[in-house]
């Protein structure tokens, strides 16, 4: 198996839940779609010299240095006044996901990044510092801070476990 073929065997296999994570992160689809397009180009680039166990984590990690980069560079939103449709029959929540969503945007990037590791991915409090490049105790104030302003914001109502 050449070494393209292996990359097009995990894209297929990993790009649906990445997207997931950067819809998570940004929260449009669109958006979204970009970010994972450079995660999986500096992926690329890299493929021939990464350590096959630690792939997912390199994956993950380039796509919220990507997303982080996106909102050191961001000038203003683009709001729309269309909501997007629920797939028929998928038994979604539309409202608590928007709830969700507006609280999301709410955060710190920062902030929503390591809530969304840590509640979206299960990433462990030490893997989420190792990708960030910071403390542990930096994840657990961070993400407790996080957590505090989306209860806030959604007031009594409570924080879903899906975000995308």
């Amino acid at each position: 198996m050449t070494w393209t073929s292996e990359f097009s065997d995990y894209f297929a296999a990993r790009a649906g839940r990445l997207r997931r994570v950067a819809y998570a992160l940004c929260g449009d689809w669109h958006l979204a779609e970009d970010l994972v397009q450079q995660a999986f180009l500096q992926l690329y680039r890299h493929w021939k010299r990464l350590d096959p166990t630690t792939i997912d984590a390199y994956a993950r990690r380039t796509l919220i240095n990507a997303y982080l980069s996106m909102q050191r560079k961001r000038r203003h939103e683009l709001v729309t006044a269309d909501l997007p449709e629920p797939p028929p029959g998928s038994g979604v929540d539309v409202a608590a996901r928007l709830d969700m969503r507006r609280a999301l945007d709410t955060l710190p990037p920062r902030q929503r990044v390591l809530v969304v590791l840590r509640h979206l991915e299960d990433v462990s409090v030490a893997e989420a510092a190792e990708i960030l490049g910071i403390a542990e105790g930096t994840v657990k104030s961070q993400t407790a801070h996080g957590l505090a302003k989306l209860r806030g914001a959604l007031g009594a109502a409570p924080i879903v476990g899906e975000l995308g």
